[in-house]
């Protein structure tokens, strides 16, 4: 076996082999050289190699995504560890475990002018559970930080920081350890779950109860719990494309739903008590529908962390969501009330016109979008960028047998292609990535990257710029919106797939749209679909759908 000489990176290496973190992420560099021989010459590990660090990051946030363990990322010193920060925030927001590992200078080379050479210590504090900033020489203190870091990135899912400091020279190795770690078992004691009486009382007593899910995993939540909110007509629960949670009783497209509110409508649903679960919500609709008419009761359900989204939480549920509602079904009586009734009733009214509607579009990205997830292949992955791509999945149905995932931690366009990939990889599912032309672009180097599946396809709506800019206010036919805003362009993704070995398709008109996109599905090779829309016709389109939904 070959190991680094420098006794600190032998340490760091042994802890994270028998804390089985398995997955290495690497970007090259020479000060981090101790760790990639390392780790790249002991078979406990699987070691990636990514050139670009910021794709590093979001490809192993993929992998984490996906496995929900910890994934580690190693890069030398500078600004290669700042690459890393929007992965870090998003791994933050979304609860995934990423242990990053960023090799230093010792302390006395810092500010004093040599190369690549930053401040490295506590770098991401703002975004990050645990910063441990080792010391030059192997310790037990240093070991005690690395388990305490790994042991945070597991229990409380989120991203940690270990900073390792080396001095030159780099390269040198031996055969055998000159160290032995300490390795220790760290608990986290969970206190038994209870509902009090109070709460029992309340949930009991309330004629409108509404279940609001957020960004969720697929089968987090039992079939028993769906089948006794679905039961209950006091209860409505609203889903979004990513809480991967389906029933025909729950209303699974909010911004139909909610969009052609009054305030009487509003004042008829406001609930009594608002249970959330899961993380981030897409629609914000449903936040304004919150803020502006608040429950009496706003209960979260997390194991970690209540953001008080709407400013009316009153209680944070320290659980799983399976153990909340086990646990307050156990006490529940049955309350008379027609909330669930109301809500299904006018849902089904929404469809009706949501379906004359998009019958006689045009072709425009409403078009689009209501074509293709239809037709998406049963049991695969599908991952969505943010922007306009995540906002029109949420008006359409899509097979319960399709996982979808979307960065929604931070709701960047950054990273989502490169995610994609990573959560390809880990699942092995036949995974597509829908994205949008400016996301797409932005993160062209996702592409770059020897470990794409071979079944990994990306369905590219190039509307010629950022298209959601026509949708918010503020819209004008300007220059300066054009250029700064919708950032317009005439790219295409023609020869970026040929040069990183995708199958490239193009769809311009809807005559070709089923068929392409048919065909494009059912190829087994590494492919990107480009569908061209029309930049003027997008907004008036979705615009004009809400309103017709009466």
């Amino acid at each position: 076996m070959i190991y680094p000489k420098i006794p600190l990176a032998q340490s760091l290496i042994e802890i994270c082999k028998a804390k089985e973190l398995h997955d290495i992420v690497i970007s090259p560099g020479s000060r981090n050289a101790p760790l990639t021989i390392g780790f790249a010459s002991n078979s406990a590990f699987n070691c990636f190699s990514i050139a670009d660090e910021r794709c590093a990051a979001f490809f192993a946030l993929g992998m984490a995504q996906q496995k929900q363990k910890p994934v580690t990322i190693v890069c030398t010193s500078g600004s290669a560890l700042l690459n890393y920060y929007p992965a870090i925030a998003e791994a933050f927001y979304s609860q995934i475990p990423l242990v990053v590992i960023s090799a230093d200078r010792p302390k006395n080379k810092i500010d004093i002018g040599d190369g690549q050479t930053i401040r490295q210590e506590n770098v991401f504090a703002n975004h990050i559970l645990y910063s441990a900033n080792l010391d030059e020489n192997a310790s037990e203190e240093n070991d005690i930080k690395i388990n305490e870091a790994i042991h945070l990135a597991i229990t409380k899912k989120g991203p940690v920081h270990i900073n390792i400091p080396f001095e030159e020279p780099l390269y040198e190795t031996v055969s055998e350890l000159s160290v032995q770690p300490t390795v220790l078992e760290l608990f986290t004691e969970n206190e038994p779950f209870q509902i009090d009486a109070e709460a029992n009382s309340k949930w009991n007593s309330a004629k409108r109860k509404l279940v609001l899910i957020g960004v969720n995993y697929p089968k987090e939540l039992s079939e028993s719990v769906m089948k006794q909110l679905a039961e209950d007509e006091s209860v409505v629960v609203m889903t979004e494309v990513t809480s991967n949670v389906h029933h025909s009783n729950f209303i699974q497209n909010i911004d139909t739903f909610i969009t052609p509110f009054t305030d009487e409508d509003f004042k008829a649903f406001q609930p009594d008590i608002l249970v959330t679960l899961g993380g981030m919500v897409v629609s914000k609709r449903i936040k304004a529908f919150f803020r502006n008419y608040k429950p009496k009761e706003h209960w979260h359900v997390d194991e970690l962390r209540a953001y008080n989204t709407f400013g009316c939480l009153t209680q944070h549920f320290v659980t799983t969501p399976n153990m909340f509602f086990d646990t307050i079904f156990e006490a529940t009586e049955v309350v008379s009330s027609d909330f669930q009734k109301r809500a299904t009733d006018l849902m089904n009214h929404r469809k009706v016109k949501h379906n004359q509607y998009f019958e006689a579009t045009p072709y425009s990205d409403f078009k689009v979008f209501g074509t293709i997830l239809p037709i998406l292949p049963k049991d695969s992955q599908l991952q969505i960028s943010n922007s306009s791509p995540i906002r029109y999945a949420q008006l359409f149905d899509i097979d319960s047998s399709i996982e979808v995932f979307c960065n929604r931690g931070t709701s960047g366009i950054d990273g989502s292609t490169t995610t994609a990939i990573g959560a390809a990889l880990t699942s092995g599912k036949p995974t597509i990535m829908i994205t949008g032309d400016v996301s797409f672009f932005y993160d062209s180097n996702a592409l770059w990257n020897d470990y794409i599946p071979k079944n990994f396809k990306i369905i590219l709506i190039n509307n010629r710029g950022g298209g959601i800019f026509r949708i918010l206010p503020g819209h004008q036919e300007t220059p300066v919106f054009n250029t700064y805003f919708e950032t317009s362009h005439q790219l295409t993704g023609e020869h970026l797939a040929k040069m990183f070995g995708f199958e490239y398709v193009s769809v311009s008109e809807a005559s070709e749209l089923t068929s392409k996109t048919a065909a494009f599905l059912n190829s087994d090779k590494r492919s990107i679909l480009e569908i061209f829309t029309p930049t003027n016709v997008n907004d008036t389109v979705l615009k004009n759908y809400f309103k017709n939904l009466t």
